[in-house]
């Protein structure tokens, strides 16, 4: 990428107060969504980016009101083209930093296809998706992410659907950011948020985020503070899996099997499995553990590498075609003569 469509990355000295705006946040009272916003508008001000190089774009849903609580550029747009229309939005400024607020009906139902493209393409976006696994704002439907036997305005039987695992579906795109946070847990969402910041390239943010309303506690064993120790592993690079309340219990690889263990003369620390972002096989492993009830629910980034990102060889394309037939124009261009008879 050349120099003047870097993002610029200057000492600014801005606080989370210039990320409010003055209007009224409409979210239900206790909505996971204020916990995402606070820290957001936290984390802005510590980016060392101007406020005006700032996009948030949404679709549509209770999620994707996010941009009308930033005091950034923002484009609330429709219903699951906002990866889309981001894409355009950073393909044609890429000086800008592009945040996708999403949700996982918005994001992984009519938005699905889209976004798993974004994620192909390896645009440098980042991806906040809640999943709060149930259509929040169309009052109550069970989403692309309900568990099966949820009971919901639209599957008052239970859902007999298979779930999507939003992250999964991520890494299946190849994706070269994957992480997961919860809406309660401020210091592992501030370490993600961060880390999506950094990461050259899409950037993919999967949001545990409690829907009150109509799927209160769905992620009750990982967000309540007492039962979280021993259903939350929380994964750093480099550093052995290990959880519980008192950090005594471990994921081993047994055969070629994840396996929990208590950490002692049996199984010391050196047997623990160490998280490496980097590898594939233990990004899956972690994946697959996310709906088992035998296995703790990951959280942290689960997947980084470095690849070639889309708006770099865009701009690479554009600029070696410029100089070898230069500028150009648009009345040239329709005076080419290229044309058919019907």
């Amino acid at each position: 990428m050349s120099d003047k469509n870097a993002i610029k990355v200057e000492p600014v000295a801005l606080t989370r107060k210039d990320f409010v705006p003055g209007n009224e946040v409409r979210w239900c009272p206790g909505c996971g969504d204020y916990s995402v916003l606070a820290q957001v508008q936290k984390m802005f001000p510590e980016m060392g980016i101007k406020r005006e190089d700032f996009a948030v774009i949404s679709g549509i849903g209770c999620s994707s009101r996010f941009p009308y609580y930033m005091d950034t550029y923002g484009f609330h747009t429709i219903h699951g083209r906002a990866t889309a229309i981001a894409s355009g939005v950073k393909l044609a400024n890429p000086a800008l930093s592009v945040w996708v607020v999403t949700g996982d009906g918005d994001g992984f139902s009519i938005g699905g296809n889209h976004m798993i493209h974004l994620l192909r393409r390896n645009i440098d976006i980042n991806v906040l998706l809640f999943n709060n696994r149930i259509y929040g704002l169309t009052k109550g439907q069970y989403s692309p992410t309900s568990l099966p036997g949820a009971k919901t305005k639209s599957s008052p039987f239970g859902s007999i659907d298979n779930p999507f695992i939003p992250a999964s579906v991520a890494f299946g795109a190849e994706a070269s950011f994957i992480a997961r946070a919860i809406d309660v847990d401020v210091k592992n969402m501030q370490d993600v948020l961060m880390e999506s910041h950094q990461h050259k390239g899409t950037s993919f943010v999967e949001i545990y985020q409690n829907c009150v309303i109509f799927n209160d506690g769905a992620f009750a064993d990982v967000s309540n503070k007492k039962t979280r120790p021993d259903h939350a592993l929380f994964v750093k690079h480099g550093e052995p899996m290990v959880f519980g309340a008192d950090q005594n219990k471990g994921i081993i690889i047994d055969g070629s099997h994840p396996k929990v263990v208590d950490i002692g003369k049996e199984y010391p620390i050196e047997r623990i499995l160490v998280h490496d972002k980097t590898n594939p096989l233990i990004t899956n492993l972690l994946l697959q553990m996310t709906l088992d009830n035998h296995f703790p629910t990951p959280f942290g980034v689960l997947r980084q590498v470095d690849k070639p990102t889309y708006d770099e060889g865009l701009i690479s394309q554009i600029d070696a075609a410029k100089e070898k037939l230069g500028e150009g124009g648009l009345e040239e261009l329709l005076a080419l003569g290229d044309v058919w008879e019907v």
